[in-house]
């Protein structure tokens, strides 16, 4: 790969063993991709959780702090996804002993190399969301294929410790989504159908998701009638992420880079598929487990924006869920603060549910988390979250928001 003298001064550890290290990584990152240089990214977001960075990461995070001031300072913004512990939340879930002290490891480490400690994989709707054309360093999925597709920004899965090492080097390896050839449309669908819910547009993206063959591809969606809000393109973006571990999209009239069919290929020609009413009417059949009674119903992965908690208080107000089913919310710091001051929270907690601040479900030890509390059958209205919390032992059920509700009030789905 072609450096610059302030690269090539990195790699030597002529600023820090940390920045050593860390282009270092990224060298082999970009090698592999046959990356010509490096570009600069103007913010990093970084996976914190405990469970993710592990023993062996918080280790290393550690001796990362351990240097001099001047060495392990991060060089642009640099945020945290959802943690792995809400210590307010630690007296009544289950989760295994080392958790909060290895948390509290992680928080003082990043606290020392001036990490921002944001607790949110949507920082597009709570931080500060970047604009077209911006380089980033993304290390969540979700966030990843929000900025790309929804917001025309640039960034690749940068995953697990990758994120970190660009905060501490300001850029990444040219590849991916950082090239405009790689941004084009391969893949083409119509729908004919309007979905109603955040659940479906969730939906419809483990729909496409499913079909994608590979990190490289990138579908276009055509059809849309009306302009999906925020929310529901999270929902979209995240479910498509995870079935297809691809970090971008094109909504036809809707994302900024495809005003039109050609804009969005580049000019060519691509064989559309079209997805009706039954075809994601089949995905929520594979999740069905009608009359069955439901241990736990979480609104998470995404976490949920100040619009998405009015209506969960809306749906609750005035309302008891069934004592032994739990219900939780996962929001970003900001937003808990929000609902404290306009009374949702209250809301919310008189029915019986449940607000985590600054987690992730998934994120959460859950499987161990599952075990102890005795919690098997989870409902959601997370597409994402039904496809990744299977991994982890639960049996899911996808359903709308409000049938969400209804499945905590009755004990059943």
């Amino acid at each position: 790969m072609r450096l610059s003298d302030e690269e090539k001064r990195m790699a030597d550890g002529g600023m820090g063993e940390p920045r050593r290290l860390a282009i270092g990584q990224q060298l082999a990152v970009g090698r592999f991709f046959d990356a010509e240089d490096f570009v600069p990214v103007t913010q990093a977001h970084v996976m914190a959780d405990g469970e993710a960075v592990g023993e062996a990461g918080t280790a290393m995070l550690e001796r990362c702090a351990a240097a001099p001031r001047d060495e392990r300072r991060v060089v642009i913004p640099t945020i945290t996804d959802p943690r792995g512990v809400d210590p307010a939340a630690c007296s009544w879930l289950d989760q295994p002993e080392h958790a909060p002290e290895r948390e509290g490891r992680i928080v003082k480490a990043f606290e020392a190399m001036g990490v921002l400690l944001t607790n949110t994989c949507i920082n597009y709707q709570v931080v500060v969301p970047p604009t077209r054309g911006e380089h980033l360093a993304m290390g969540d999925t979700g966030s990843t294929i929000y900025c790309n597709g929804v917001l025309g920004a640039r960034s690749n899965f940068e995953g697990g410790v990758a994120a970190f090492w660009a905060g501490l080097t300001g850029r990444v390896p040219r590849y991916g989504m950082h090239r405009p050839e790689e941004r084009r449309a391969n893949r083409h669908y119509v729908i004919d159908f309007e979905p109603a819910d955040l659940a479906d547009w969730g939906a419809l993206g483990g729909l496409i998701g499913r079909r994608m063959t590979s990190y490289f591809d990138v579908p276009l969606v055509s059809g849309v009638k009306v302009s999906p809000g925020s929310d529901a393109m999270k929902h979209f973006g995240a479910a498509l992420a995870s079935y297809g571990s691809t970090p971008m999209f094109h909504m036809q009239g809707v994302t900024p880079d495809a005003a039109s069919i050609e804009q969005a290929t580049g000019g060519g020609a691509l064989d559309a598929e079209r997805l009706g009413r039954g075809d994601l009417d089949a995905f929520y059949d594979g999740f069905a487990r009608e009359g069955e009674p439901v241990d736990v119903v979480v609104f998470a992965a995404p976490q949920l924006s100040l619009y998405e908690m009015r209506l969960i208080a809306g749906l609750l107000d005035g309302r008891r869920v069934k004592p032994e089913v739990a219900v939780l919310l996962t929001a970003p710091p900001e937003v808990v603060r929000a609902c404290e001051r306009m009374g949702l929270r209250a809301t919310i907690e008189a029915s019986g549910a449940r607000i985590l601040e600054g987690v992730c479900f998934y994120q959460m030890y859950a499987r161990e988390m599952g075990e102890r509390m005795g919690w098997k059958r989870l409902a959601t209205n997370s597409a994402k979250l039904a496809n990744i919390i299977q991994g982890y032992g639960y049996e899911p059920v996808l359903l709308p928001t409000a049938r969400c509700i209804e499945a905590a009030i009755r004990g059943h789905v």
